[in-house]
Parts: C-alpha cells; structure tokens; sequence
C-alpha cells in the first residue's frame, strides 16, 4: 500500500470521527499567584548568577537576591489579603490548580517570614575561624568532592563556598507556597517534589562532619521517596475512585452530591476502599513530613546530620507547608469521611505526643533532643487539627507560626556555641553555658520555655489555642493526653536550663562565636515574635481566626 493511501486512511479516520472540541486558552490570575512566581524567580536569576557572576562576588549577589525576593514576596502576600482575597474575594486561581483563600495566605506569610530569618542564617560567615584567609560558612567549599580528598582541600584552599544554596532555598520555599494552597493532589505532588528535592540537598552539604551530612541526606532521600511514593499511589486510587483530581470534584464524590456522573465512573464511585485507602495513603506522606509517630524516623538523624540553617529552616518552614497541606485535604476534601480519619488521627497524635516527649528525655545531643521535641509539637499540632472546627483551624494556623520563630531561633543560638570540631551539641558540653555567656543561655533558655510552653511564651499560647479548639471538638480526652506530654517535654527543657546555669563550666569547655548581625537578627527575630505572642497574642489570634475559612 503506498505511504499516500496510508496517510488517506488516517486523513479519513480522524475526519469522520466527531470533530475535536476547542482546547481552551488557559487563564492564568498572575496577580493572586505572584508570592510564588517572584519566588521562583528569583531562584532562576540564582542559578544565572551561579553560572555568570565572578566567584568573588556570587555570596552577596546571591544575598541580595534572596532577601529581596522573600520580602517582596511577602509584600505581595500582605497586598493579596488587604485585597480582600483572603475572606471576601478568596477564589480558585490557576484553572483550578491553586486556592487563595485565608488559610493559603496565612500560611504563605508564615512560611516566607520564617525563610526569610532562616536565610540569615545561611549567610552567617563569621562563626568558623578564617581558612587560608577567607571566611566560611557552615556549607561545604565544593559539594561534588568526596570528604577529606585532595579536591576538597584544595577547593577550601581556593577559598570556594557552595552559594548554590541560596537558589536552592529559594525552589523549596517556592513548593512549600504551593503545597498548603494547592486545589488538586497533581499539583500537591508536583509541590511536594518541588520543595522535598533542594532539601535533600541542602542536608547533604555540611561544612564539617561531612560524612554525617550525607549519610542524613540519603536517609531523608530514600525514605522521602517511599513517602512520596506512597502519595502518588493514593492520589491514583482517589482518582480512580472520583474521576478527578480536583479537591472539589472529589468531595462532592465523597457526600455523594456530584452531579453528570459519567457512566464509565459509575461503578467505581461506589467503592469505598479506593477512597479508603488513597486517602489513607495520601494522609500517610502528609504526616511524614509532618514527622508523626508512626513517620517520624527520619527526623532525629537528619535533623542532627544537616547543617544547623538547614535544619532550623527545614523544622520551621516544612512543618508549616505540611500541616497547611494536611488542614485542606481533611476539612475540604475529605469532611464527608470525618467518622473514619478522626479515630485514626486520634491514635496518630497520641502516640506523637507521648512518643516524641518520652524519647526526648534520653537523648545526649542537643539538635536530637529539638528534633524529637519537634515531634512532640507535630502531636500538640494535629489535636487542633482533630478538632474540625473553624477555632481548630485559626489556632493551627497560630501554633504553626510561633512555633516556626522559636525552632529557628532555637538552631540560630545551637550555632553560636562551639569547639574545636566546629558546633558542640553533646549536651555535657552545655554545662555551664549560663556562666560564661549569659546572654546566649538566657536566650536559649526562653526558646526552651517557649517549647515547655511556660506563660507569658508564645508557646503557652498557641499550646492554649489548640487544647481549647480541641476540647470544644469534642477530643477532651486528647487535652488530657496533651498536658501530660507537655509536662514530660517540660522536664527536659527545664534539665537543659538547669545544666546550662547551675552547672560549674569545664575548663575545656565550647566557646561562644560571637556573630555577625545577620544571625543576631534572627536570634532577636526569634525572640521579639517569642514573647510578643505570649504576652499580647489577642491581635494574631483574631488574624488567623480571620484567616480560618477554606474556600471551595
């Protein structure tokens, strides 16, 4: 047959099969979407200034870029909700792909403020002694070399600094804007992978304890990819389950009150365990990056393997994304299963609370006793989650953003204090600390208090928040379990304070670096938004209860 009377065939075929409906021109809102567009950005300019700029120069063009770009994504978060977008106008942008709702935006705003402080952190060169006349950071002086080989040294010699980790911060804050207001699990994962993929790159680039670093990256890697997996097979179940990806679509699935149902989904809407299980599936690598019991094992050896900014930066802005991508999927797409995940969320946040606040106790090393008290926090969190009230949403969204301050503030002041292998977090090396340098332990200690969640602490208030959505909502026996773990927790902080001041320092003892204002900053960031939300909470309480609805 000739190619001409192959080509009539298909030509016919296609011409007498009914005519193809118009694709439509897709209609994008820039406006409601430009905290993450500036932010994405800025992370592409990053990566042109890696590629052109002189090496000498690279450290502060990178700096200029990321502050600039974090805080003008912030004014345009500010902007968007006196628009009104987040009560009045709060719609469906992108095709559906993305929410602006309240909750959105608050979270968007936490998550870029905490970056923003975590990214001081990042430049902070003055704590390591000078190497062959050059300040360093805490990042490796060329990622690629293997640890202690001639490249590496020469590398340190060259005076190199990895300023890659400034685009790369800038792609993970990126995903997590994403990843609390996205209106479909396709744009959920891609979110997911958008900020889970500079992470496990960011924890692999410790200047010293090199060998640490990575083997923590590759723990979070593998076990990141299992969790991502898991989502992907539950977003594919959910979808087989409703026919759509949409949240709005799938809810109306789920209360049954979905209209034109197409005749091919007919049957499979019916099966519950489709939706059973992907929801389940999809909840469970929510609650990995969350780091709750029963997923939480990666966090204590990542969180003491990374470099301290990472960590801090990571404990704060993560858990914000994740539990913001939690909040919607349970109360927006899943409020007709209530009766099924709110008994098995009871279970997971018991078992986080007292989990993450026994294991603490025996802990040695100062950022593996933050990382598990930072699973204790993610329990306290999902009973306000649990409460499915608007009061448990507003007091969420409060916990999350004084708790992401405290934790960077926190891992800023774990960076200060130091010995000859570089940070000293063995926690005997602590003893002391309040004799010869007051002030960093008197910081350190409110940081601590703020987590026992002691009055006059933003902790104390977000604590109170969360227990009383959570009591209200009918899970008083939750409160209960709650004050119990926050009294363990509060033992090993208070052990902490008392072995920094009433301790007598060992002669061999960590020095305090003393460093340069952009860690001073964020240490005094921390501290300012510690006991301003403790003492006159009123005003960011009526803001996040603002900031409470969902839009659909």
């Amino acid at each position: 047959m000739s190619a001409s009377a192959v080509h009539s065939l298909w030509t016919t075929a296609a011409t007498a099969a009914e005519p193809i409906s118009k694709i439509d021109t897709p209609k994008i809102e820039y406006g409601q979407l430009s905290p993450t567009l500036i932010v994405l950005g800025a992370a592409i300019i990053g990566v042109l200034v890696e590629a052109f700029v002189p090496r000498k120069h690279r450290y502060y063009a990178q700096l200029f870029v990321s502050v600039v770009a974090l805080a003008a994504a912030f004014a345009a978060v500010v902007a968007l909700a006196e628009g009104g977008y987040g009560t009045t106008k709060a719609g469906i942008a992108a095709m559906g792909a993305i929410a602006v709702d309240g909750p959105a935006l608050f979270l968007q705003g936490t998550i870029l403020l905490a970056s923003l402080v975590g990214l001081f952190t990042f430049a902070e060169r003055r704590l390591d002694p000078e190497v062959h006349g050059n300040r360093v950071d805490s990042f490796a002086a060329q990622a690629a070399s293997v640890p202690g080989s001639d490249s590496e040294q020469a590398a340190v010699k060259a005076g190199f600094t990895t300023t890659e980790v400034f685009p790369l911060l800038l792609f993970a804050v990126a995903g997590m804007l994403v990843f609390p207001s996205a209106n479909d699990l396709l744009t959920l994962f891609i979110a997911l992978e958008v900020f889970s993929l500079p992470l496990y790159l960011l924890c692999a680039l410790a200047r010293r304890k090199r060998l640490m670093s990575q083997e923590a990256a590759v723990k979070y890697f593998l076990l990141g990819a299992f969790a991502s997996a898991f989502t992907l097979f539950g977003i594919a179940l959910l979808y087989g389950y409703a026919g759509s990806v949409s949240y709005g679509t799938i809810a109306q699935v789920v209360d049954g009150t979905v209209q034109n149902v197409n005749p091919a989904l007919a049957d499979t809407m019916g099966n519950d365990a489709l939706l059973l299980v992907g929801a389940a599936m999809i909840v469970m690598g929510l609650l990995f990056k969350v780091g709750a019991v029963p997923f939480h094992m990666w966090t204590p050896d990542v969180y003491q393997g990374a470099p301290t900014p990472v960590t801090g930066f990571m404990a704060a802005a993560t858990k914000v994304a994740a539990f913001g991508a939690l909040l919607r999927l349970l109360y927006v797409v899943l409020p007709g299963l209530r009766w099924d995940w709110r008994p098995v969320m009871w279970g997971v946040a018991i078992i986080t609370m007292l989990g993450g606040a026994i294991v603490a106790i025996t802990q040695t090393d100062i950022k593996r006793l933050l990382a598990y008290s930072s699973i204790a926090h993610a329990g306290f969190i999902l009973a306000g989650v649990i409460a499915t009230t608007p009061d448990g949403v507003s007091s969420v969204l409060f916990y999350l953003a004084a708790y992401s301050f405290v934790t960077i503030g926190a891992f800023a002041v774990v960076t200060l204090v130091r010995d000859a292998g570089g940070e000293a977090t063995h926690l005997s090396k602590w003893a002391g600390l309040g004799r010869r340098s007051p002030l960093v332990a008197a910081v350190f200690a409110v940081f601590l208090l703020a987590f026992a969640g002691i009055p006059l602490t933003s902790g104390f208030a977000g604590k109170f928040a969360v227990f009383k959505a959570a009591a209200e909502g009918g899970a008083a026996p939750l409160v209960v379990v709650g004050v119990i773990s926050s009294a363990i927790a509060a033992f090993f902080y208070i052990r902490v304070i008392v072995l920094m001041f009433f301790s007598e320092p060992r002669p061999e003892g960590p020095t305090v670096a003393v460093p340069s204002p952009l860690t001073m900053t964020a240490i005094a960031v921390g501290v300012a938004v510690t006991l301003v939300l403790g003492v006159a909470p009123q005003y960011f309480l009526d803001l996040a209860n603002q900031a409470g609805v969902f839009v659909r």
